[in-house]
């Protein structure tokens, strides 16, 4: 056994100082190399909205923060998050998914209604960017809006699919590939509420006329060829403020995030019901 042991242990002696030495190298190597150097810190600055409802004192105003862009995220969003978590834990603002899909992050960005999620960082630092909540809109905190309003109007249009009979089998109501095609450019809408808060229409008649956004949902249901209630729909647009206010002025076209078309929707409304 004596025999067999000594030349093992001579071999592992010998490998553990190759090892040894290897790392010796390796580690005089790392440590002879020049670090990389670091890249020159991109300072933007954001003005944001500020208003507290709980403090009688405060007052709206806007307030500077400086971010760092290159340890920040491209999206405004991410800019966003990173003031509240970094800098300033009280400010508020709505989101969620951070894909385009909720529509809560909606703002108004440099002037244009938009997702924060979706709006990316003008990485001008030279230039200011300014955050507001959705115009005309009730304030409840900062960038937060009161979309109270808005939703009871979505609500108000039955936005479900209604019928007066059904498949006698009880399996699901389907329709042609032509007429699906008719829903594209509409079921999209993620009621973001970007569109009606830019229109100039909704700014003045808020409590009464759809807006956008809801006119837009309405022809969703409208444009279905599984919706039974389609007289009882245009029966509840039969006057002078719910659809007609609109004035063609196509803020909401140009503003919608989703690239959708609030405008030519309307339109086919009132061709529809025209005819």
């Amino acid at each position: 056994m004596n025999t067999y042991k000594q030349p093992l242990r001579a071999l592992f002696r010998t490998n553990n100082s190759l090892a040894s030495t290897m790392f010796a190298r390796t580690l005089a190597t790392a440590t002879s190399e020049p670090a990389a150097p670091e890249k020159a810190p991109r300072i933007k600055e954001f003005q944001i909205y500020r208003w507290n409802p709980d403090d009688p004192s405060s007052k709206p105003h806007m307030q500077t923060y400086s971010v760092d862009l290159n340890a920040c995220g491209p999206m405004m969003l991410d800019a966003l998050l990173k003031i509240k978590n970094e800098q300033d834990s009280t400010l508020t603002l709505r989101r969620s998914c951070r894909e385009g899909i909720c529509g809560s992050c909606a703002m108004n960005i440099n002037g244009t209604n938009t997702l924060a999620c979706l709006c990316r960082i003008n990485t001008d630092t030279a230039q200011t960017t300014k955050v507001y909540p959705l115009p005309h809109m009730f304030v409840i905190k900062d960038l937060v809006p009161d979309l109270t309003q808005f939703y009871k109007q979505y609500k108000s249009i039955k936005p479900y699919l209604q019928r007066t009979d059904y498949p006698e089998d009880g399996r699901e109501t389907l329709q042609s590939i032509a007429d699906r095609k008719k829903l594209d450019g509409l079921y999209e809408c993620i009621l973001c509420a970007c569109c009606s808060t830019s229109c100039p229409s909704y700014w003045w008649n808020q409590s009464e006329y759809l807006g956008p956004a809801i006119l837009l949902q309405t022809y969703r249901w409208l444009a279905d060829s599984r919706d039974h209630a389609t007289a009882e729909r245009k029966l509840a647009l039969q006057n002078s403020m719910s659809l007609y206010r609109c004035h063609t002025i196509m803020n909401c076209s140009k503003t919608c995030p989703k690239g959708l078309n609030p405008g030519l929707a309307i339109a086919r409304i009132k061709k529809s019901m025209a005819l």
